[in-house]
């Protein structure tokens, strides 16, 4: 094999330092809130809560109850679009801040049940069941809140590793929309049953503002201001090409596509208006950037929803909400740039190589597939000014080796300590593509990566 030379320094912007301070502000933010709640929490405390027994179970309850409400509305926050929290942390990010925070909601949930029937079930002397019963009765809107909790907790159930590797993403994707109707449902349940909502006015006017700001923030970031930018550009599909097997690119043509703001690394969340495809929106990344008002994306058939898209018709209307991500050439801070794409990530490496060959860098673009029938868009990439190409087809198993172990990638490059990388492919050839980088001295800081799935 034939070392890469050495391609010439390039100009090159950071704002992490930036993103690194956005990403402890929102920490700060949503840790700040936190504490607010069990401020809250405090000054509405009985000054007996650990008198009996009964009413320790109750505190407890009542206090899983109130932190996990909160963090209801922190996990719709990440992802309700709001821009500062995006442009901060980025999109990927914040989904996998929301999936974190789900395990804990749930968590919180589970505790205020229980705790609240074992301080009913304590104070009556009753079974458990009784007790629960007692509390359906007794306690305003339980009915509702219930309803909302079982919700709440199939949700939970659905991010379960095992359990969504089972269901569709359309599946997943409406049951997930069951979350807003469990908000309002629980919501309820709060202002009338909670005591320290009902005996505290001025608390019962924050709780209320919280809910407000949170359902403002989703109806003007993921409805009102997508809804408008759909009419704006009024995007539409002007054809659907083949790139090689299993993977399509989409060609899109609007108003004003220019300022969308696209970025090469870029991703958006497509409703492509036709059957099968209207019920649910997908992201994906750009693979060629706005130009004489036309956009594309090269997808790769992964699942029921992008193998579809091969059967797109000519002028299929399209909502589309972004671009998001932080995958852009704006992290590179070093003249060396090795780009790593595996199967449906060369979409976003191929925009990505196209900017940073404006600015004036050289990349190599490092092109894992299965077959040579893979490498979709190879060509556009060997006939790019300044970007050097090495394609690796072949299976580990014919190839009698993995490219992307040390030795190989050493004779692909050498000195890759002094090189920065990005990397966009499924996720066990980004983990070992990473691992590599890191044995060969490359620093974790100088490694970005864009994860093909925001589910």
């Amino acid at each position: 094999m034939t070392a890469i030379a050495t391609p010439p320094a390039a100009a090159a912007e950071t704002s992490r330092p930036a993103r690194r301070h956005g990403s402890v502000t929102v920490r700060v933010v949503l840790a700040a809130g936190l504490v607010g709640v069990l401020w809250l929490w405090w000054v509405g405390v009985p000054a007996g809560f650990t008198a009996t027994p009964a009413s320790l179970a109750t505190t407890v309850g009542e206090l899983s109850g109130l932190l996990g409400a909160y963090l209801v509305c922190a996990q719709v926050l990440l992802i309700a679009r709001v821009p500062w929290f995006e442009r901060a942390v980025g999109l990927d990010r914040l989904v996998s801040w929301h999936r974190s925070l789900g395990a804990s909601v749930v968590l919180l949930v589970i505790t205020h049940v229980v705790f609240m029937v074992l301080g009913t079930e304590i104070l009556s002397k009753t079974m458990p069941w009784d007790a629960f019963v007692a509390m359906l009765r007794d306690y305003p809107d339980m009915l509702t809140a219930l309803v909302g909790t079982i919700a709440f907790l199939a949700v939970g159930l659905s991010s379960a590793r095992l359990v969504r590797a089972k269901l569709t993403y359309e599946v997943w994707y409406w049951l997930h929309l069951t979350t807003y109707v469990a908000i309002f449902l629980t919501f309820l349940h709060q202002l009338s049953g909670g005591t320290h909502f009902v005996e505290q006015p001025f608390a019962r006017i924050l709780w209320i503002a919280l809910y407000l700001g949170t359902a403002a923030a989703v109806l003007t970031w993921r409805f009102v201001l997508p809804t408008m930018d759909a009419w704006r550009h009024r995007m539409r599909v002007a054809a659907v090409v083949p790139e090689g097997e299993g993977m399509s690119s989409v060609w899109l043509t609007g108003n004003r596509m220019h300022e969308l703001g696209v970025r090469g690394g870029n991703f958006l969340n497509f409703r492509f208006l036709a059957w099968g495809h209207l019920l649910t929106a997908h992201p994906y990344s750009v693979s060629r950037l706005p130009t004489d008002g036309y956009l594309r994306i090269t997808v790769g058939a992964l699942g029921d929803h992008s193998t579809r898209l091969s059967g797109l018709k000519k002028g299929t209307l399209v909502f589309a909400e972004g671009p998001f991500g932080h995958f852009t050439a704006d992290r590179a801070t070093r003249p060396r740039i090795l780009l790593i794409a595996g199967g449906a990530g060369i979409g976003p490496i191929r925009a990505l190589a196209e900017e940073l060959v404006a600015r004036g860098a050289q990349p190599v673009v490092l092109y894992r597939a299965h077959s040579t029938a893979h490498l979709a868009l190879a060509a556009e990439l060997q006939a790019m000014p300044g970007v050097t190409v090495v394609p690796v087809p072949g299976r580990r198993s014919e190839l009698g080796y993995d490219p992307l172990d040390v030795e190989p990638m050493q004779r692909f490059i050498p000195a890759l300590r002094d090189w920065e990388a990005f990397i966009c492919g499924p996720q066990g050839m980004a983990d070992r593509a990473e691992q590599t980088l890191r044995e060969l001295g490359m620093p974790g800081r100088f490694i970005h990566r864009e994860e093909l799935s925001m589910s």
